[in-house]
């Protein structure tokens, strides 16, 4: 029998660890397989003590390493009374923006989908990715099978995830190299306006970055054999990687195939998803008066979000914390108020996402028992 990866995935290195993250995001199918094998585990009691405990294990190890940014976060929970209303109700909006736009990105990818089964199987998805140990594997276990039950095909459900979750994750990837030339360039005033402007400029050359990807093979080859040498050189005890370009080549082939001719809208959404998450923190940083250069409040999401998807603790949680607002202060907030900002920020990005996950069961309003569903292809 072979091994689990999911089991072998502690003993891992961050470099490897974040390869693997983009690995999942690119197998959709060997993930939804993970995932069913850990929900049909916990479903058989008894079954998946081991492995549960593995888990439990290296949360806890993880938590109790960054446990002092985590206390200190939910320590200033007090301090929220110092965000207005108004700004608490423009942070919400943001984000309910943020996930609309990851809805257009999947009902683009998922062709013949309903929005009321793309909604509830993402959101109800998304709650468990957020709790469960390992979880990213069951989240897209559970949203196959929530999509599967409402009618849609096997193969067009993994078709349909695997290119949203690649043009999702390739944009979070890439906004920081993006930020680099706003980083240098220095002297930006700091207030909501040229924040705005700059996060605005980025991600209009992010859209037209990726679209010249998407249909230039020449400038995709040049861009994989690039992040092939840096990563090899950064690696130098990992095995080689020699065939990112042809890889690179295969996957935009395949999002193509699969989202068709609305690749620029789900392009444009896919923006949307980060740009509307970036703003939400730009919101609280203004909402506590403490708004630094623009860029590198972009480069502090940016790592956050990168963070994120090495899970060692389920969403990123602790890590996330300890990053962000750790970054948040070297870009020139006060520590206390990055504290205070990294805690409203993922109240609203993670937190008030978790109760979303039941809104998200019950739009499912007429479930089906996924044990007659047939296997991921």
């Amino acid at each position: 029998m072979d091994a689990d990866p999911q089991a072998e995935a502690p003993r891992a290195g961050v470099g490897e660890r974040l390869e693997q993250a983009i690995e999942h995001h690119a197998d959709v199918a060997a993930e939804v397989a993970r995932g069913e094998r850990e929900l049909e585990a916990r479903e058989r009691k008894g079954h998946s003590w081991r492995r549960t405990a593995v888990w439990l294990g290296v949360g806890a190890v993880s938590l109790y390493l960054v446990a002092p940014s985590v206390i200190e976060a939910f320590g200033s929970w007090r301090q929220v009374e110092q965000v207005s209303p108004a700004w608490l109700a423009v942070m919400a909006a943001l984000e309910l923006a943020a996930l609309a736009c990851l809805w257009l990105v999947q009902w683009a990818s998922l062709h013949g989908a309903r929005w009321q089964p793309v909604i509830a199987s993402q959101l109800a998805g998304n709650a468990l990715a957020k709790v469960a140990p390992g979880g990213g594997a069951m989240g897209s276990a559970l949203q196959y099978r929530m999509l599967v039950a409402a009618g849609l095909s096997p193969s067009a459900v993994v078709a349909g995830l695997t290119a949203s979750n690649l043009l999702v994750f390739s944009i979070v990837l890439a906004l920081p190299v993006f930020s680099i030339p706003a980083i240098l360039r220095g002297g930006v005033q700091h207030d909501l306006l040229n924040a705005a402007v700059v996060g605005l400029v980025v991600f209009a050359i992010v859209f037209a970055v990726g679209a010249l990807l998407l249909t230039s093979d020449r400038a995709l080859v040049w861009v994989g054999r690039a992040i092939q040498a840096v990563r090899n050189r950064l690696r130098r005890r990992a095995e080689p990687v020699r065939t990112l370009p042809q890889r690179l080549l295969s996957e935009r082939d395949r999002i193509l195939a699969t989202l068709g001719p609305r690749w620029k809208r789900a392009l444009a959404a896919a923006l949307g998803r980060w740009g509307f998450d970036f703003a939400c923190l730009l919101a609280v940083l203004k909402a506590l008066n403490h708004l630094p250069r623009p860029a590198l409040v972009l480069l502090a999401f940016c790592a956050a979000q990168v963070l994120a998807q090495i899970p060692l603790t389920p969403g990123g949680l602790g890590f996330v914390e300890a990053g962000l607002s750790a970054t948040l202060t070297l870009a020139g907030v006060p520590a206390g108020t990055a504290v205070l900002a990294t805690f409203v920020y993922r109240l609203f990005a993670y937190w008030l996402q978790l109760p979303l996950g039941l809104v998200g069961l019950g739009l499912n309003v007429r479930p089906t028992r996924h044990q007659g569903l047939p296997p991921p292809r």
